[in-house]
């Protein structure tokens, strides 16, 4: 009877064990043993349940993405926006699955990117196909930066080949260095004792260095500076639009950060959720605030910007930090995004939804940070300078490696199939040179000047004039 109940509750060799037990050491074993499996074969589901609905989470957030930066960007643009965010995820799937997902979490022996779990088979092991979709919807939000950064002026065709690179290189390659373990692989800065726990730098600030090296090589769309180098703003067609998607976003995140505990038990995810949020409103305030004092008004895309920097900073220390802490995390990652959009426009790098800042500079602090502040292991709490300097060498790794690539992998797209519009194309707007469709009615999205499409607001550039300076420098974000 012990051994019929054995055969289906728990695995051969631990039922081989048992029956090797003498006497009483034999039943005994034998009882916890069929108690115990029907439970862990239940938390087993649940976690993989739990993984399942986080992954969920994190797709809808690419609905998010597509909203902020359809609503920062002008009108004559929405159609090529939803179309690459559409791409990226498509894209994404299939080339993480097939390559990026085997280079990731494949086993090494160097730790430097892995070598198996091509087109990836979990076989019964109904965990690991939930892992999959977990890690997949990771890739396809990194490669999602990258859009933002480089709106309104990008070639489709060339932004595919960029979408392709990321998902199957790019992210993959850093992403085994500092995750690999978590499936078969071992990456290198793993054993620095770098931690990232859902990916402020993994995620983050990989995608916002690439979407940095593509502003770089695409340039400023047209108007956007002055011939002496004054910033220009280029407002965005729908606030409203974009303040949606960044909601979406914050509830997304519930599903990014306490999801990557992958599991249930111990309840982790419940703590995670609540410094997820504290950063996201410390974030949301301190950008407020600091719009407020440098323009003399509380500026809505800072705030929602804010929002957006405290919970990319508090990704990667979510489950290491006290939530005093994760408050300070979002406070100064609200502070940092206004300072940073700024300092970008002056170096005549456009962002038209700053992703830059929202995603590399707060992945970038939100990674030091754990090496200030993480529970008994920070600089600030008494750990000494240990894991600040595991992190400090994950941040250099990861801009290093992720700057560098996709700088070659842009140039290498602008000298062959080509990266950017003609001026012509820019103007009329990607929606009717790229796909041949207005996202809206001509007349919501067309001015008095040759018929081209453009935002309702948007000052007239189309004669080469620059718009009309503001005191406010080009708060576009998100």
């Amino acid at each position: 009877m012990i051994w019929s109940k054995l055969r289906h509750a728990v695995p051969f060799g631990t039922a081989l064990t048992l029956l090797c037990l003498p006497g009483f050491a034999l039943a005994q074993e034998a009882t916890e043993a069929v108690e115990a499996a029907p439970e862990m074969a239940v938390l087993h589901d649940v976690d993989t349940l739990w993984v399942c609905l986080a992954a969920f989470m994190v797709f809808f957030m690419q609905a998010g993405f597509a909203l902020v930066e359809c609503g920062f960007t002008r009108a004559k643009n929405a159609c090529n926006i939803i179309m690459k965010n559409v791409m990226d995820f498509a894209i994404g799937s299939l080339g993480f699955w097939m390559v990026g997902f085997g280079l990731m979490f494949g086993a090494t022996s160097t730790g430097w990117f892995g070598t198996t779990n091509f087109f990836y088979d979990a076989g019964t092991d109904n965990f690991n196909w939930g892992f999959l979709i977990f890690q997949t919807v990771f890739c396809a939000t990194a490669a999602t930066i990258v859009s933002g950064a480089m709106a309104e002026r990008t070639k489709f065709v060339g932004y595919l080949c960029y979408s392709v690179a990321i998902t199957i290189i790019v992210y993959p390659i850093f992403g085994s260095w500092a995750w690999g373990s978590l499936l078969d692989g071992d990456g290198w800065l793993e054993g620095w004792g770098f931690h990232d726990f859902a990916g402020s730098t993994v995620v983050h600030s990989v995608g916002g260095w690439c979407a940095l090296a593509g502003a770089i090589v695409i340039g400023p769309r047209i108007g956007k500076y002055t011939k002496d180098g004054k910033p220009q703003a280029i407002p965005g067609h729908n606030i409203p639009l974009a303040a949606l998607g960044v909601f979406i976003l914050w509830l997304g995140w519930f599903g990014f950060n306490p999801g990557s505990t992958t599991a249930v038990g111990g309840g982790d995810f419940a703590y995670i959720a609540v410094t997820t949020n504290l950063a996201a409103a410390a974030g949301a305030i301190s950008a407020a605030l600091a719009s407020w004092v440098l323009f003399k008004k509380p500026d809505t895309s800072f705030a929602l910007n804010g929002a957006l920097a405290g919970l990319v900073a508090i990704t990667a220390g979510c489950d290491a930090m006290s939530p005093a802490f994760a408050v300070v995390t979002g406070l100064v990652g609200g502070l940092l995004v206004v300072a940073s959009v700024l300092f970008f426009d002056k170096l005549k790098i456009d962002d038209p939804v700053g992703a830059i800042s929202v995603h590399g500079v707060c992945g970038l602090w939100g990674t030091l940070a754990i090496g200030l502040f993480k529970t008994e292991a920070g600089l600030l709490v008494g750990g000494g300078t240990t894991q600040i300097v595991a992190q400090l060498v994950g941040i250099v790794a990861a801009f290093v490696w992720a700057f560098s690539a996709s700088l070659l992998i842009f140039l290498a797209i602008k000298y062959t199939v080509g990266l950017r519009v003609s001026e012509a194309e820019e103007m009329e707007g990607l929606d009717v040179t790229e796909h041949g469709m207005h996202a809206y009615p001509v007349h919501l999205i067309t001015e008095g000047h040759s018929g081209s499409p453009t935002s309702p607001t948007m000052a007239s550039v189309s004669s080469g004039a620059p718009a009309a300076p503001l005191k406010q420098p080009s708060p576009e974000g998100a």
